[in-house]
């Protein structure tokens, strides 16, 4: 089958073709396994962690992706909860010891991390991390929701938001045009502020309702409750903590945070971005109970999912754009038309 390889952590820019393009063996399922032909697959930022080292894989070489959309087109022994034909998806947790907090146990193992992933044509999973895909989403429009909204659906239930409160947003891409839609869904009265570096990305926001927009380090019209950063720098982080009102919650959706600005965590002041009682979340993972109670709730809204498609060999280059920001909503791979 054909599949794109990381073979070598490197950073991109040494290497903007970090994947590889190869014919390998179509996986077996196991037991408790199914097979899953995979026709789409999303592109996301913790790819890019994975190829320059700060989420490496445990061995090469492997392939990535967690935003997969596919059938099933086997089954092994001990299965019983997807048919052959089935329509599934599959996120970031391929499988964990299935308690409450799997997303933080040992037993946890990612995607396109520690097992091969979605960029292939072919890929297994425990039947049990595959979910049926909603009938209101194509192939390219359901594969962010597994991760990008998934994890953004998380994020937003770690706020502890009521309904009235002000959320903000700070990054806007591939989940944060999820979130902005799932809010307005869930918490009807509450006002939606976007912090995002580009003129174009608030222009995304306004269009999907954002009350207010602004850059980075803009100061919003009133203090939000709570405010979810899904950026890889540093610098939102800081301004978040600086706008956020007393007794409010800053939730990091990150795998990882990069290095580049990490020198200006050094300003950090007490008295201005943590004092009166802010506290800082982080999202670690996502878990099965994620995915399968969002995927519902987007199909009832309907979420309106933004995509940008590539072919699978033009992998290298959707990551690429995603690491040079040129984002509005999710990059999609067209694995199979």
């Amino acid at each position: 089958m054909r599949a794109m390889l990381l073979k070598s952590i490197v950073s991109m820019n040494v290497d903007n073709r970090p994947l590889t393009l190869e014919q390998i063996p179509r996986p077996e399922p196991g037991p408790g396994e199914i097979l899953i032909e995979v026709s789409a697959c999303g592109v996301c930022h913790t790819e890019l962690d994975e190829i320059e080292g700060r989420t490496p894989p445990p061995s090469l070489p492997v392939v990535p992706g967690h935003q997969a959309v596919g059938r099933v087109v086997e089954a092994g022994i001990d299965c019983s909860l997807h048919a052959v034909g089935d329509r599934v998806g599959v996120g970031w947790i391929h499988s964990s010891d299935g308690s409450e907090q799997e997303n933080i146990a040992t037993a946890f193992r990612a995607t396109g991390r520690d097992v091969n992933g979605g960029y292939a044509e072919y890929m297994t999973v425990p039947e049990a991390y595959a979910y049926p895909v909603p009938d209101a989403f194509t192939d390219t429009e359901a594969a962010p929701l597994l991760c990008a909204g998934g994890v953004g659906y998380r994020a937003l239930r770690l706020t502890r938001l009521v309904d009235g409160q002000i959320l903000g947003l700070t990054g806007f891409g591939g989940s944060g045009h999820l979130v902005l839609q799932l809010a307005r869904h869930l918490y009807p009265s509450s006002p939606v502020f976007v912090f995002a570096r580009s003129e174009k990305e608030r222009d995304f926001a306004r269009e999907l309702g954002a009350a207010w927009c602004g850059a980075t380090d803009a100061v919003p019209p009133e203090a939000p409750h709570a405010i979810i950063d899904t950026t890889p720098a540093w610098k939102p982080v800081l301004a978040a903590l600086e706008c956020l009102r007393p007794g409010g919650r800053l939730v990091i959706n990150a795998i990882r945070k990069e290095s580049g600005d990490r020198n200006l965590m050094a300003s950090i002041s007490y008295q201005h971005h943590l004092w009166k009682e802010k506290e800082i979340k982080t999202v670690a993972n996502v878990t099965r109970r994620d995915i399968a109670e969002f995927l519902p709730i987007a199909a009832a809204v309907p979420l309106r999912v933004e995509v940008q498609t590539y072919e699978l060999e033009d992998a290298n280059v959707a990551l690429g754009d995603l690491r040079g920001g040129h984002v509005k909503g999710s990059k999609v791979l067209i694995i199979k038309q």
